[in-house]
């Protein structure tokens, strides 16, 4: 008996988590606010990314992908990124890049508006 009252006390708190989280997600994802507010991007984040507005998060996101597709991380340090052409032009001509310099490398590329 114990041990179906913890079951649906346990029930309860994962559908108030469900309703919590779905109300998190609808209110941030629609205000744009801090990383997922799309702002303009340079002629060189643009061309890579396909479009001129993108939030920071959306571009880092599909940088990411792009080197995962391109399988472009140093197989013996996978902290260090191995640029091709395409990425050498929004990482200033680089031709290695820390995993950690990646946001570095991308806020020039965020016009600021004022």
């Amino acid at each position: 008996m114990n041990t179906s009252k913890l079951f649906r006390r346990s029930i309860g708190l994962l559908e108030a988590a469900k309703v919590s989280s779905a109300s998190f997600a609808s209110s941030s994802g629609g205000n744009g606010k801090g990383l997922m507010r799309s702002q303009p991007v340079s002629p060189q984040l643009g061309k890579f990314l396909g479009s001129s507005e993108a939030s920071r998060a959306e571009a880092t996101k599909k940088i990411w992908d792009y080197i995962k597709l391109h399988n472009l991380q140093n197989p013996t340090n996978k902290k260090e990124i191995i640029c091709d052409d395409k990425l050498k032009t929004i990482f200033e001509g680089k031709d290695k890049v820390g995993m950690l310099e990646v946001a570095k490398f991308l806020s020039p590329h965020f016009v600021k508006s004022k």
